[in-house]
């Protein structure tokens, strides 16, 4: 029997959905269900939900709560992480605003430009604490992160401890994947994509017609002005939420009707996206608020309405979505694990793992997005053509990436000055040594390392 080990698993979005993908797996609802997080009372209720559900399905399945990391993950085959630290949209907050106060023109503060460097010196110490412990008790485990900033993430670890399974997951692939379908007037079945890039910084790199293997770029690209630039974004969705009372999830692999969403703002959350596909010729896979976060000129282009109506929402449905567990598969991981158990050989739309020849120009220790090719054997990254414009765009990041790693595992604040320095979204150098420090000061004591 397969040991699994939800880290974070008290958090209503990530434990609920988690076992409700569990649960609807006949072969991995069979394994041993371990919930870990460091909020007692919050686990506890996980499982109090997760017993609740299972015994109203007539399931039986092995549940418990473990506090004890150590204990939690000894002998675990699979280990889930998605945490954050601290009061997640206060310091969500700092790393977005504190950045545009000292002149810097970021978009957004999640994952890319000087946000997402303050994101990453918080949250990877402690990720790096818990693959520690995996790699002392579970050192054959596979581990999946949901946890952002992704690609820095997972570069860090993976310079870390090289010899750990560790793979990035991210549903922002089906922010393409869902709109395919309508645009090329076909069933999801006919279409085969691929995408590739950095977390949340990918395009679709090619697109075929699978019964008759025609490229259908050329229609992607004719078709998607007129279905995009119509498409409802954040913007109306929190306006119909405001006005009905009711949460749209427009997270994750399900279909999302927005069809009673009927003025719309052109290129509502696409803006920025207009322009890639106009200057560029290919899709992003995500909307401005992710894409612009690497870009110094997203500032011009972003649909800064959409942005902040993104965030708005974001905060509020987190807080009122209902803490109840559905029989339906919402992220990938589950089927990658039974891919892993031998239960069949598909191809995954992305996982975040490192590069290797998989995208050119990149160096091979930074991790990407692509697809892969899952089976017993394990999981293998598909190489993917990447334009060479956007390449252009990427490989702007590996400074980036390559001195956020090692500010953190040299607990560097000089380090830390100069990834923001190599940044391309940063225009100025003056303040950037205060910048930090007011950060670190505003951030205790997840930023004390630094000080």
């Amino acid at each position: 029997m397969s040991k699994i080990v939800l880290v974070g698993a008290g958090s209503l979005q990530f434990g609920t959905g988690m076992l409700g993908d569990i649960f609807q797996s006949p072969t991995i609802r069979s394994a041993e269900i371990v919930l870990h997080d460091i909020n007692e009372a919050a686990a506890l209720r996980m499982l109090s939900l997760a017993e609740t559900y299972c015994h109203d399905n007539n399931l039986s399945v092995a549940l418990s709560v473990e506090m004890n990391r150590a204990r939690a993950l000894r002998k675990a085959d699979f280990v889930v992480i998605s945490i954050e630290v601290g009061d997640r949209f206060a310091l969500w907050d700092i790393d977005w605003k504190l950045p545009q106060q000292y002149g810097i023109h970021q978009i957004y503060g999640e994952n890319g430009g000087p946000g997402g460097l303050f994101h990453a010196l918080r949250i990877i110490p402690p990720i790096l604490d818990i693959c520690r412990t995996i790699i002392d008790v579970a050192p054959e485990a596979t581990v999946f992160n949901y946890s952002n900033p992704m690609s820095r993430i997972c570069t860090t670890v993976h310079r870390a401890f090289p010899a750990l399974n560790f793979i990035g997951m991210c549903h922002e692939i089906a922010s393409l994947e869902r709109h395919l379908p309508p645009l090329l007037g076909c069933a999801r079945d006919e279409i085969h994509y691929r995408a590739g890039g950095l977390n949340h910084f990918s395009v679709m790199t090619d697109v075929t017609y699978v019964k008759s293997g025609a490229d259908a770029y050329p229609d992607v690209r004719a078709r998607a002005p007129a279905y995009f630039s119509a498409l409802p974004g954040y913007s109306e969705i929190l306006q119909a939420s405001r006005r009905t009372g009711a949460s749209i999830e427009t997270e994750g692999w399900m279909d999302v009707d927005l069809s009673e969403l009927k003025t719309v703002r052109p290129w509502s959350d696409r803006r920025l996206f207009a322009r890639i596909l106009e200057d560029f010729g290919y899709l992003p896979i995500t909307n401005d608020s992710h894409f612009g976060e690497y870009l110094p000129w997203a500032h011009d282009y972003a649909d800064h309405q959409g942005i902040v109506d993104f965030y708005t929402y974001y905060r509020h449905i987190l807080g009122t979505l209902p803490a109840h567990i559905q029989n339906r598969l919402t992220e990938r991981a589950v089927p990658i694990i039974e891919g892993l158990l031998g239960e069949r050989t598909y191809e995954e739309a992305a996982v975040n793992i490192p590069n290797r020849n998989l995208i050119n120009d990149l160096p091979p220790w930074i991790v990407v997005e692509v697809p892969a090719r899952i089976n017993g054997n394990g999981v293998q990254g598909i190489g993917v053509k990447v334009p060479d414009g956007i390449r252009g765009l990427l490989t702007n990041q590996i400074g980036v990436h390559n001195l956020t790693a090692e500010a953190v595992l040299k607990k560097s604040r000089d380090l830390a000055i100069q990834a923001l320095l190599v940044d391309p979204v940063v225009a100025c150098a003056r303040a950037i040594p205060e910048l930090l420090d007011h950060v670190i000061a505003e951030q205790r004591p997840w930023l004390d390392y630094l000080a």
